[in-house]
C-alpha cells in the first residue's frame, strides 16, 4: 500500500514582537497599613462590629447605624392601640413555618418614654411621607438595642424579638397606624435629640 505525504510548509521566521519595558517593583514603606500587629483601619472597624454583634448574642446592649444594610425605625406611642397594630401585625406576618404566635418583626418598648420603636426596611425614612401616628427616622442617627434576652421590663425591653427573618413592613405597618390611630406620636424633633447621631 502507497503513501502519499501531504506537502509541509517550513515555519517563516519572524521577528519576536516588542515588549514594553517592565517598571521597576516598588514596596510599600515599612508600617504603611499601620503598626505591626494592628488592624488596617477598616478591618478594626469589622472587627469591633463583630464583637459588638457577639457581645449582644451574650445579652449585652448594642448601638447600631440606622439606614445602610441593617434597619431604620418608626416609633409611635404605645398603649393598647399600638399593641393592636402588633397583634394585627403578629397575624400579617404569621407564616406555615412559624409556630410563634409572635410572629411580627421586631418592636422595641420604652416604658419610659410611652414608645413603641419598629424596626423596618432600610430606606423606609426616605420613602415614609409625614404621618400623623409615626414618624420615621434612618441615618445619620443610630439606635441603642436593649439586649436579646430583655424581654419584659424593667427599662427598655423587646416586645417583639429581633430575629434574622423578618423587620416590620412598612406599608402595612402604616396602614394599621392610620386604622389604631395610637398616640401621641413623639415628634420627631424630639427623637432626634434622644436618639444618638453618628459622628
Amino acid at each position: 500500500m502507497r503513501t502519499t505525504q501531504l506537502p509541509r510548509r517550513e515555519p517563516q521566521a519572524s521577528p519576536a514582537p516588542k515588549r514594553p519595558p517592565v517598571p521597576d517593583a516598588t514596596f510599600a514603606k515599612p508600617n504603611a497599613w499601620g503598626a505591626p500587629g494592628e488592624p488596617a483601619a477598616d478591618m478594626g472597624t469589622l472587627a469591633d462590629r463583630i464583637r459588638r454583634l457577639m457581645n449582644f448574642q451574650r445579652g449585652e446592649g448594642l448601638v447600631l447605624p440606622l439606614g445602610g444594610h441593617l434597619f431604620d425605625i418608626v416609633i409611635t406611642a404605645s398603649g393598647p392601640e399600638a399593641y393592636g397594630v402588633v397583634a394585627m401585625l403578629d397575624e400579617i406576618q404569621q407564616t406555615e413555618q412559624t409556630d410563634s404566635p409572635d410572629a411580627c418583626g421586631p418592636v422595641i418598648e420604652d416604658p419610659e418614654r410611652g414608645w413603641l420603636i419598629w424596626l423596618v426596611p432600610p430606606g423606609t425614612s426616605t420613602r415614609w411621607n409625614p404621618h400623623r401616628y409615626g414618624a420615621c427616622l434612618g441615618r445619620p442617627h443610630q439606635l441603642a438595642l436593649p439586649p436579646s434576652v430583655q424581654t419584659e421590663p424593667p427599662g427598655v425591653f423587646w416586645r417583639r424579638c429581633i430575629r434574622g427573618d423578618r423587620l416590620v413592613p412598612a406599608m402595612p405597618l402604616r396602614d394599621l397606624l392610620d386604622r389604631f390611630r395610637p398616640g401621641p406620636i413623639p415628634h420627631e424633633t424630639l427623637l432626634a435629640s434622644v436618639l444618638s447621631t453618628i459622628a
